[in-house]
């Protein structure tokens, strides 16, 4: 329900903070107080159209912000965890109406998108009035109501379960026969194209593996000649390595006479000799590597072309041509045991909607019992609405042709305002006066049923007096025992009902240079004094006093 309501800035309103309770709170005051601005402030928070003339004359912004005890479990929250919103049980919805136009929107100080706002703000309040476009007359809304005064949610829940199983084996069974005709219109080609992609067996990445190796022995057969000329040159015939260990040998056998002059030479010609035969050993090793079967250089040459020209004749690459081996060979098992698979999807898809339609048509032999209890029960609170003369119906359409999620039944709500006329849809063929009426009694109906935690009503009242205003004023004191209700009222009747009473007046400040609208909850006298200012105009009598009294009397 509906806490608090802070508004700060937008139009006459400066600063206005207003506590709401739970049951009817009434909100009276003169025409042109300000309580239509005091709605489309809250309009505002609630995601409604954001419009600059908003802004109080003089601030560069004006802001609304709307505090809800909301229920665990409620719509809200689920709406929140949608859009990765934290749901702290206390929701406060701020809105923000910039001077240029512009707005942000905010639930629990997190920034939010209008739509999402709009969204939350739609299952937290519902607002009717006798020319709202927010009132609850869209018929798309209809069914759903229905379900809901019959207590048919978990039967909707379910049907919707068995519509999307319908679903998904009536898709699996389209792909599987696309499949089938698809393949059996290229069959010859399939088992062609599958058998030859199985004998070359190609694989993911085998082409530049194996133009790399064909790379590599065709560099190495360069470069041996040129390995070889370099180890002969050390280690061949002409090798220097026997006269450089003849000249050691020498050398060594003189060391005895002069060994200071002979051992160092010794020294560095045996380092010589060491560094040519490991050269010699490095040059044998490379022309190990580089030594090659030529015949494995032609199967090489010979599978890449294979590829290639597998390539090129099923327009695919070759690293691509192994996926593509794999979807032949399946479109081919498709071809060869379809058939069976075909049957048994057939009989899961016939399955499914059999179950789906035994399902559509039981929840549609409840809603078309559940609506005769709906006509019957709106039907009875009309006539002390001074429509006695008028009939409300619940059209339920049903056609199994066109079945859908939450059914085969489209649900419209109809009204006949006179006997003799031609009844219609209720939003096509009630007045402004006679629509507030319907919409209470379906409310009361319905109460806590298919409805926001809080209903706003505005001036639903209007052109009506004594006995209707009256029944009126008991429908919403009725209503608001399951939820919480608030009325812009000038009937009395209503006024004296309500277990919150606030009074909207403008206050002249500056000297009378500007006006600003306050908001004052009333006490018991003071309460007593604005219903007989609402019975007499605007000179009270003792008689409007007492008749006040009466009245408040007669609702306590």
């Amino acid at each position: 329900m509906l806490a608090r309501l802070s508004i700060r800035d937008i139009v006459l309103i400066e600063r206005l903070d207003i506590e709401f309770s739970r049951g009817l709170a009434v909100l009276t005051g003169e025409t042109g107080a300000g309580k239509s601005i005091l709605l489309d402030a809250f309009a505002l928070a609630l995601g409604g159209r954001g419009d600059a003339t908003l802004v109080r004359h003089g601030a560069e912004q004006g802001q609304v912000t709307a505090m809800f005890d909301v229920p665990k479990g409620h719509p809200a929250a689920r709406i929140l965890a949608e859009n990765g919103l934290d749901d702290t049980g206390e929701m406060i919805l701020r809105r923000v109406q910039l001077a240029d136009g512009r707005t942000r929107a905010f639930i629990n100080d997190q920034a939010i998108s209008v739509q999402t706002l709009k969204a939350v703000g739609a299952v937290l309040v519902e607002i009717h009035g006798q020319h709202d476009e927010r009132a609850l007359v869209d018929a798309s809304t209809h069914r759903q109501l229905l379900d809901a005064f019959a207590g048919l949610e978990k039967e909707v829940t379910a049907l919707e379960a068995l519509w999307d199983a319908r679903r998904t084996a009536t898709a699996a069974l389209e792909d599987h026969r696309a499949g089938m005709e698809r393949a059996a219109r290229e069959a010859d080609y399939l088992r062609h194209a599958s058998q030859e992609l199985k004998t070359l067996a190609p694989k993911e990445g085998e082409e530049t593996e194996l133009a790399s190796r064909r790379t590599t022995m065709m560099q190495g057969e360069k470069i041996a000649t040129d390995l070889r000329e370099a180890q002969e040159a050390i280690g061949g015939s002409h090798s220097p390595v026997p006269a450089l260990s003849a000249a050691v040998r020498r050398l060594e056998r003189r060391a005895a006479n002069a060994p200071d002059l002979i051992e160092p030479a010794v020294k560095a010609i045996d380092v010589a000799i060491n560094a040519l035969e490991e050269a010699d050993q490095h040059l044998s090793a490379a022309l190990a590597a580089t030594d090659f079967d030529p015949a494995e250089l032609e199967r090489i040459e010979e599978r890449l072309f294979a590829l290639r020209a597998a390539s090129r004749k099923y327009s695919t690459p070759v690293d691509l041509l192994a996926a593509l081996a794999t979807q032949y060979a399946n479109d081919v098992a498709l071809i060869d045991a379809g058939a069976d698979q075909l049957k048994k999807l057939e009989a899961a898809a016939g399955e499914a909607d059999k179950r789906y339609a035994v399902a559509a048509a039981k929840l549609s032999a409840s809603r078309t019992k559940a609506a005769e209890k709906l006509n019957k029960a709106v039907n009875a609170e009309l006539a002390p609405l001074k429509l006695e003369r008028a009939k409300f119906m619940t059209q339920v359409e049903t056609n199994a042709a066109a079945p859908g999620p939450q059914g085969i039944d489209r649900v419209e709500f109809w009204v006949q305002t006179n006997p003799g006329t031609k009844p219609g849809p209720m939003m096509k063929v009630a007045s402004g006066g006679e629509l507030s009426r319907f919409l209470l009694a379906l409310k009361v109906v319905l109460a806590d049923r298919g409805s926001a935690p809080t209903l706003v009503f505005d001036e639903i009242d209007t052109g009506v007096g004594g006995a209707v205003a009256d029944a009126i004023g008991s429908r919403l004191s009725r209503l608001a025992g399951k939820v919480q209700v608030m009325a812009v009222t000038h009937a009395p009747q209503v006024a004296a009902r309500a277990s919150q009473h606030l009074l909207i007046s403008k206050d002249a400040l500056d000297r009378g240079k500007r006006v600003a609208t306050r908001v004052n909850a009333l006490a018991a006298d003071h309460r007593r004094e604005e219903i007989a200012r609402m019975l007499a105009g605007a000179e009270i009598t003792a008689e409007a006093r007492a008749a006040a009294e009466r009245l408040l009397r007669a609702a306590s």
